[in-house]
């Protein structure tokens, strides 16, 4: 167990027990995030919110390299509005009042807070996987601790494939109240070039198809697909059965935001007598788990649905 304030320190020395002879997948410890490697060469990183902002991964590749998220605001090049869509991330709009979902900086709101590095638990390679295991605290605006939540990360290396499985356990030291707004929760901003004004398109489980039939609705798995760089590419996320309310909603926009948002009922089905908020009780711990697949080809050729009746199988 590697605590933050160690964390610089024991960086330099992991490394020689993650060399290469760990096979396929190679996790390197840096001062402000881990990286991954594949095959040996770059795939994503795992940036640990050393400003206090929020912990993402950045980029996601398919496994011939092409780059399915957006670039910004981590670099330029793509479209830049809401710079608080950083690559893969979990944030909520609204924990007990306290804003998780945009933290940017240069956000004024007094609602917002803030999550910081923890300690990190795991940082391992392997011959077809590696895993990142981390452990943050969320802060409301006064400063006082609202959350602890530990967020584990293990990528695999298939031929064809890239998959992410991001499983994060919510402890409650206090009483949590996630609020209903769209504003959330586990997401990837896409690429531009994936965005429904471009090439993309996203289909849903039940086979609906577009941000206006799948944007609010339930189901447990949408991808989102469309080329970039003259290949057709995309990402599928999955909602697996444990996970609270599950099918989950979705909070898919055609300007390529992608994310799952199991809490935003009001907002998706327009109904202000509804009430999505979920309550997390002192001392409780709650599970998601999600399985995000980056593909070659569409929906039908990548078996989508083949790959989440494997996924759904797990527990």
């Amino acid at each position: 167990m590697i605590r933050s304030d160690s964390w610089i320190a024991a960086a330099a020395l992991i490394p020689v027990a993650l060399s290469p002879l760990c096979g396929q997948v190679n996790i390197t410890p840096k001062a402000d995030r881990i990286s991954v490697e594949i095959d040996g060469k770059p795939y994503s990183d795992f940036f640990l919110a050393p400003d206090g902002n929020k912990p993402y991964l950045y980029p996601l590749r398919t496994a011939s390299g092409i780059v399915v998220t957006r670039h910004y605001p981590m670099e330029e090049g793509e479209t830049r509005d809401h710079p608080w869509h950083h690559g893969m991330f979990f944030e909520h709009g609204s924990v007990n009042g306290a804003d998780f979902w945009n933290t940017e900086p240069a956000t004024t709101d007094p609602k917002k807070g803030r999550i910081a590095l923890k300690e990190v638990l795991e940082a391992k390679g392997g011959a077809k996987s590696g895993t990142i295991k981390a452990a943050f605290d969320s802060f409301g605006p006064d400063g006082k601790l609202f959350m602890t939540d530990t967020r584990t990360i293990t990528i695999y290396a298939e031929s064809r494939l890239r998959i992410v499985d991001y499983e994060i356990a919510i402890e409650a030291p206090q009483k949590l109240t996630f609020g209903d707004t769209k504003e959330g929760t586990f997401g990837i901003r896409l690429a531009t070039a994936l965005s429904e004004d471009r090439t993309g398109k996203m289909v849903n489980a039940e086979g609906l198809e577009t941000e206006k039939n799948v944007w609010g609705k339930r189901s447990p798995w949408v991808d989102y697909y469309g080329q970039v760089d003259g290949q057709t590419v995309g990402v599928a996320i999955m909602d697996h059965p444990s996970n609270p309310r599950h099918p989950t909603y979705w909070h898919s926009r055609a300007y390529g935001l992608f994310a799952v948002n199991p809490f935003g009922v009001r907002d998706f089905t327009a109904d202000k007598s509804k009430d999505g908020s979920m309550t997390i009780e002192p001392g409780q711990r709650v599970i998601f788990r999600y399985r995000v697949v980056i593909h070659f080809g569409d929906v039908r050729s990548a078996d989508i649905a083949g790959l989440y009746s494997k996924y759904a199988a797990e527990r």
